[in-house]
C-alpha cells in the first residue's frame, strides 16, 4: 500500500468539508430575486414632517423626516422624451388600487392583448393597467408600483418596486412635499444601495394578473423598523 494514499484521502476530505462550510447556498436570481428584494423602512414620529426627494440621475427616492432617513429606494423615472417633471410639488391624491384611464388590456373571452382604450377592437372590453399605491404629485404624474429598470423607462411617472410601494404609500400623506431634481445631496451618502435585478429582461406576469386583483396583492407584507 502506498503510504501517501491515506494522507491524500484525508486532504481531499478536508478540502470537501471546507468547501461545504464556505458555501452560501443557492444563489437566487431572476424573477425570484426580484420578488425577494426589499428595503428597510421606519415609520415617522410625526407624519406632518415627512418629505420626499427624488434624484432623476440616480433613480433614487429618499423619504425623510427632518434629517432622519425613513426609506431609500430605487425607482424608475421618465425616459427621454417623456421625462419626469422636475420641481417642488405636494402629494394631492392617494389611491391604493388605481387603474390607468387610457392604457391597459383589451379582452374578449380568453383573448387578451395590451391596448390603448382608444384603439381596442370593436366589441372588446377594456381594463386599465393597474397602478397600485398611486401617489399623485402633479396631474397625471404619480408614484406607483411598476417594473423597476436600471435606466429611465417610464412615461413620466415614478415606478416603485412591488415590495416598497406599500411602504411608501404608508409613509406619505396628502400634503407631503416632493422635491424632484437631477440630483440630490443625499445621493452621495445614501444613494449607493443594493438594487433589484433589472426588470427589463425579466418575464412579464400573465395578463390575468393585471385583469384581476392579483397585481394589487403582489408584494410582501410590509414591515417597519
Amino acid at each position: 500500500m502506498n503510504l501517501k494514499t491515506p494522507f491524500l484521502l484525508i486532504g481531499a476530505l478536508a478540502a470537501a468539508l471546507l468547501a461545504s462550510s464556505c458555501s452560501t447556498g443557492p444563489v437566487v436570481t431572476g424573477l425570484s430575486a426580484y420578488h425577494a428584494y426589499d428595503r428597510p423602512a421606519k415609520l415617522p414620529a410625526n407624519p406632518n414632517n415627512v418629505r420626499v426627494k427624488v434624484s432623476l440621475s440616480k433613480q433614487r427616492t429618499y423619504v425623510m423626516e427632518g434629517g432622519e432617513m425613513l426609506l431609500v429606494m430605487p425607482v424608475a423615472v421618465g425616459a427621454p422624451g417623456t421625462a419626469t417633471p422636475s420641481g417642488n410639488f405636494k402629494i394631492f391624491n392617494k389611491v391604493e388600487k388605481k387603474r390607468a384611464n387610457t392604457h391597459g388590456f383589451a379582452y374578449n373571452g380568453n383573448q387578451v392583448k395590451r391596448s390603448m382604450i382608444s384603439s381596442r377592437p370593436v366589441g372588446w372590453s377594456f381594463k386599465g393597467t393597474p397602478m397600485p399605491y398611486w401617489c399623485e404629485f402633479k396631474p397625471n404624474y404619480g408614484f406607483h408600483t411598476g417594473w423597476v429598470k436600471h435606466h429611465p423607462s417610464t412615461h413620466g411617472c415614478i415606478r416603485m418596486h412591488e415590495n416598497l410601494a406599500p411602504k411608501f404609500f404608508r409613509l406619505v400623506k396628502v400634503g407631503t412635499p416632493v422635491s424632484i431634481a437631477y440630483s440630490q445631496p443625499e445621493d452621495a451618502t445614501y444613494g449607493n444601495i443594493p438594487l433589484p435585478p433589472d426588470a427589463g429582461p425579466l418575464p412579464d406576469y400573465d395578463a390575468s394578473m393585471y385583469l384581476g386583483d392579483g397585481y394589487f396583492r403582489q408584494h410582501k407584507t410590509p414591515h417597519y423598523d
